[in-house]
């Protein structure tokens, strides 16, 4: 089979790789000729575990190429995916200029019988009125006869993208029944699948029923988590009103197996949490949970700096440091992450901040708006605001001049800081 991805990001380039890995020729398209360039050339531009060595493999194996050139490619490939990013403006909807651009070049090239599926989170109901519409005036073919059209949501994270394919049954929906089937046959020659007892079904393709379901079921999914989290958010805010540590409040509910309260702290952040329950909302404007959890979670940053002008005074006029700028550990990836509304209300009430971050030279903490740590300097007042494993054993002697701290991740040992008298405080953990 041939088979054309459209966009080498840090789904779609992993997604190239997997398909080559089973056999398939795969022509990756992308508008940014440097990446092309790379990929072509066998090289992630980004780091994803095992993605260098299946690249390499397929490119020396002749299955695998990339171009910016539309039209050669989808007009070699039996299958089309399109996993082009769709963001929010600043007004929360969801702006589709990339996605419509992409489709309109893919369109006029499409050969009989070819299945595009998007891959792409979607509100409900583009794939069929706003997206396949176009592909078929574009290409002169007809839906469900000689055009094939399904929403598939990726369901993988970064730093884990090829565990997940293995792991996640692989979520399609057709706009009918010839596509679905066409959608099945082809993430079952694509996709491998671990074995997961704990499924209420065999793990491995799972047909929805329509493309509607499918974007659904993205969108819920992700959503059911900002609201849970905004959820453990307000009981770890109230915790700390009444000096009870949430944690193991959690902990006893969850014995429960009804109840899967998930985990407070400092920020969400990623492609996908903070982004996705605007989606949702694009469609169902008048939901009220969605909107009330983005909202909780956003003021996350702001309540940490409350606490911990609490204890220390005001950060007005002080060097602060924001230890973590990744959205979270070991994964080196900034997007949504908590520390840039952290910065920005800390600057906006005075302070001086400073950033450290293990996963980010000094040029890239720079380009993102930060000032780097020089590693000496001392720092008055410290965030944790992302869980890298080399932050649990931070101690008072790693950060001169640190006064007090707030854990936003409750990573780091609290010992050394109560031996040296430092006030250290978490998120909920009602000191």
């Amino acid at each position: 089979m041939n088979v054309c991805v459209v966009a080498l990001g840090k789904i779609g380039l992993p997604l190239v790789a997997q398909i080559a890995s089973k056999g398939h020729t795969v022509i990756g398209v992308d508008i940014d000729p440097g990446v092309v360039e790379l990929v072509a050339a066998g090289t992630a531009p980004f780091d994803e575990p095992e993605l260098d060595g299946l690249l390499r493999e397929a490119v020396q194996a002749g299955r695998l190429s990339a171009t910016t050139d539309f039209a050669a490619a989808v007009a070699a490939s039996d299958a089309v995916i399109v996993v082009v990013p769709l963001v929010v403006g600043d007004d929360d909807q969801p702006d589709f200029r990339a996605m419509d651009a992409a489709t309109s070049s893919i369109g006029p090239h499409l050969r009989p019988r070819t299945l595009v599926s998007y891959e792409t989170t979607l509100p409900v109901h583009s794939t069929r009125t706003r997206f396949a519409p176009r592909l078929a005036e574009l290409s002169g073919l007809t839906l469900g006869e000689d055009l094939f059209v399904c929403h598939s949501p990726e369901r993988v994270s970064s730093g884990t993208v090829f565990r997940d394919l293995r792991r996640y049954p692989k979520l399609v929906g057709g706009l009918d029944d010839a596509s679905s089937e066409r959608a099945v046959s082809f993430y079952e020659s694509i996709l491998d699948f671990d074995e997961r007892p704990d499924l209420c079904r065999p793990n491995g393709v799972w047909d929805l029923g329509s493309a509607e379901a499918a974007e659904l079921a993205k969108l819920a999914e992700t959503t059911y988590r900002d609201v849970n989290i905004a959820l453990a958010n307000e009981f770890a805010r109230y915790a700390d009103t009444i000096g009870v540590d949430i944690a193991p409040v959690i902990a006893a509910s969850n014995s429960q197996p009804y109840s899967h309260i998930h985990t407070p702290g400092i920020a969400v952040g990623g492609h996908c949490i903070p982004v996705y329950p605007r989606l949702y909302l694009a469609g169902d404007p008048a939901a009220t949970m969605p909107r009330a959890g983005r909202i909780a979670n956003s003021a996350m940053p702001g309540y940490a700096i409350d606490r911990l002008e609490e204890i220390a005074g005001s950060v007005s006029g002080r060097r602060v440091g924001i230890w973590g700028v990744t959205y979270r550990g070991g994964v080196k990836e900034p997007a949504f992450s908590g520390a840039f509304p952290l910065r920005d209300e800390l600057a906006a009430r005075g302070a001086a901040v400073v950033a450290h971050d293990p996963m980010f030279d000094d040029a890239e903490l720079n380009s993102m708006g930060f000032e780097p740590w020089d590693g000496s300097t001392p720092v008055e007042l410290l965030f944790i605001q992302a869980d890298h494993a080399g932050y649990r054993a931070l101690s008072p002697g790693d950060v001169p001049g640190v006064a007090a701290v707030l854990d936003g991740r409750r990573i780091v040992e609290r010992a050394p800081w109560d031996a040296a008298g430092i006030p250290l405080r978490c998120i909920g953990d009602g000191r």
